[in-house]
């Protein structure tokens, strides 16, 4: 018996040292290279989200580059991350004109490009797009219906593809509620300047809008700060971003990078996928509306709430097919 225990035992530690975390520090290093600064409380602040939870779960070492805009910092970062990590994460359109370098002068990192998508780059670079023109759709129903002046807005942070992918959806679901609303837009040519989402919001809600979409990252505060002064209402972007100013912010838009950073990461043998762009879209769960917690105040009704559902049903069906500005 004694020695049926220890052969038993034997096989159990053999098993147990078979079995190791799919992730460990001593394996991966994991950068993040955002083109703007942390702190937007949506689109970069969810990568490093992602990251850290990678850290949190599965001990892996990490660090965070931040470019603020600054062009001569796009291709040194990549590289700078590149020399230490052996996945580097590049959340932006900014990266576009690097990668295809950086890949090729790093042929044993692994290259995730998020919110762009690359073809043909080497056999080291996943993109991630995302429909965030589906969750634009149900924002945009939601204004409109919500909407007492018929008058509804946007502010982008600049006249981009991606952006405007977000502005189609908006307006697709705003018309899709009321055909007769009238959808403006303001570009503020900045992510990084509330002052300058303030001035263009100001000029939506003294225009007649009383409901305005922000998607311009940090920029984007300044939308809320508009709202709070005037009266009026507006839309988060990237994150559930009501806890913000619950009073004002009627819903968000929520594009789940952290998590679609965090997935292909933590299952790298599985959902990496070299040459291939992945559309993380409302059928797989990264797409969606939020509107903050339970005890916040709620200005979309259950009732609204609802329609909004099976209007996302619609979409994932592919009985309602959303306009995209992205080719």
């Amino acid at each position: 018996m004694k020695k049926l225990l220890s052969l038993m035992l034997a096989l159990a530690l053999c098993l147990s040292a078979m079995i190791v975390p799919a992730l460990a520090e001593s394996d991966l290093a994991v950068a993040v290279v955002v083109a703007g600064t942390l702190g937007d409380r949506g689109f970069y602040d969810s990568s490093v989200e992602g990251l850290n939870q990678l850290v949190g779960d599965h001990g892996v070492a990490s660090k965070v580059f931040e470019c603020k805009e600054d062009a001569s910092l796009y291709e040194s970062s990549l590289y700078d991350a590149a020399d230490t990590c052996n996945v580097v994460i590049a959340v932006g359109w900014q990266f576009w004109d690097y990668l295809a370098t950086a890949c090729a002068e790093y042929p044993e990192v692994k290259f995730i490009f998020i919110d762009n998508g690359l073809d043909g780059v080497g056999d080291n670079l996943m993109s991630i797009i995302y429909a965030q023109n589906e969750g634009s759709f149900l924002v945009g129903y939601i204004a409109a219906k919500l909407s007492k002046t018929g008058k509804i807005g946007v502010v982008g942070g600049e006249d981009a593809a991606t952006i405007n992918d977000f502005i189609v959806g908006y307006e697709a679901g705003a018309k899709y509620a009321n055909p007769d609303v009238v959808v403006e837009r303001q570009y503020a040519q900045t992510y990084e300047d509330p002052a300058k989402g303030k001035e263009c919001a100001l000029a939506l809600y003294d225009g007649g809008c009383d409901i305005v979409f922000a998607v311009a990252g940090k920029t984007g505060e300044g939308v809320f700060e508009a709202a709070a002064e005037t009266g009026n209402y507006a839309i988060g972007v990237d994150s559930d971003q009501k806890y913000i100013n619950p009073d004002v912010i009627l819903c968000s838009m929520v594009k789940q990078v952290g998590k679609s950073i965090y997935d292909v990461v933590a299952d790298l043998d599985g959902k990496y996928q070299p040459g291939k762009i992945w559309t993380a879209d409302m059928e797989t769960g990264y797409i969606d509306v939020a509107y903050g917690t339970d005890d916040m105040v709620q200005q979309v009704s259950p009732e609204l709430k609802a329609e909004v559902e099976a209007l996302k049903a619609k979409i994932i069906s592919g009985e309602i097919e959303v306009p995209t500005a992205l080719n």
